[in-house]
């Protein structure tokens, strides 16, 4: 049986972690947060008590943490992981860190003796508790085979998007491609409203028409024609505005690196920051349809 440790037991973690213990594998999991550790234990992992104690015996590390600096300070810490796991370890990282930061990681790695796999998740809560989440993983072919057992038990979806990095180009590239499309189909629903026209029959037509899309179909803004969206049930995420915010900022980093033009994802991100201003970061993204008809 496939030995792995989880770190990182936040919202997304939680449920990934349940669905690798559920999955067959043996998994020992380590989080600073004690209640987090619990609900991992009650899913069947097993406790760790540090991070030498969850990755001193296992094949695979996976984690899942806030932001760069955690990963790095995770992974190559004086008591993180690469100083106290076995050689040739499998470093699985599904946090959304900037593409550079990643691929510093990937070379630490491998320098250390390790393989090193970015593979950022988009789908949420719901699809992390449902093992429905996609990973975009960024390495070489050898971790991709490696790492897609593993990922599988928590997926609907595994692409591998290339070299070292590029899971994290795919990421920010999509959910800047998300936060940009969320915008316009709540404009969309709001004027077709304001000049008369339900949100369900507005749905009915355009959902068939050229203004389909993911935040209309999967994720409507509106409430009414998606049951299983936020928008059902106040707004409350799902994927928060804090969380688009940071997608955002990290695609305009990595679009001023390299010399790529993002106006509207540089709207997009003012909007969300606004929101983030005003005290509406716990809000569901999608939650900027309360913005745009005024409503906060």
């Amino acid at each position: 049986m496939t030995k792995l440790a989880f770190i990182g037991l936040g919202n997304m973690g939680s449920g990934m972690c349940a669905n690798l213990a559920k999955g067959g594998f043996e998994v020992t999991a380590f989080d600073l947060n004690e209640e987090a550790v619990k609900q991992a234990v009650s899913a069947g992992a097993t406790k760790a008590g540090s991070i030498k104690d969850a990755v001193s015996d296992v094949d695979v590390v996976v984690t899942m943490l806030p932001a760069g600096k955690h990963v790095h300070q995770v992974y190559f810490g004086d008591d993180g992981v690469a100083a106290n796991a076995k050689p040739g370890t499998l470093f699985l990282d599904c946090s959304t860190i900037a593409v550079e930061e990643a691929r510093e990681a990937a070379k630490k790695a491998g320098e250390a003796g390790f393989a090193y796999m970015d593979a950022p998740v988009s789908g949420g809560v719901a699809a992390a508790e449902g093992g429905t989440l996609t990973f975009m993983v960024g390495g070489p072919e050898e971790g991709y085979e490696r790492a897609k057992p593993v990922l599988e038990k928590m997926a609907k979806n595994v692409f591998h998007a290339g070299a070292a990095g590029n899971g994290q180009v795919a990421k920010i590239a999509n959910n800047m491609l998300l936060g940009i499309s969320m915008i316009g189909t709540c404009e969309a629903f709001n004027l077709a409203e304001k000049l008369g026209l339900d949100a369900q029959t507005f749905f009915d037509i355009s959902s068939t028409a050229s203004g389909q899309c993911w935040s209309m179909t999967s994720y409507c803004p509106a409430p009414g024609p998606v049951p299983a969206a936020p928008s059902n049930r106040d707004y409350k995420p799902g994927f928060a505005v804090a969380m688009m915010l940071k997608d955002l900022k990290l695609a305009l980093a990595s679009a001023e690196g390299a010399g790529a033009e993002t106006p509207l994802g540089h709207h997009a991100e003012e909007i969300y920051a606004k929101l983030d201003e005003d005290g509406h970061a716990g809000l569901d993204f999608s939650g900027v349809m309360k913005r745009i008809r005024g409503e906060i």
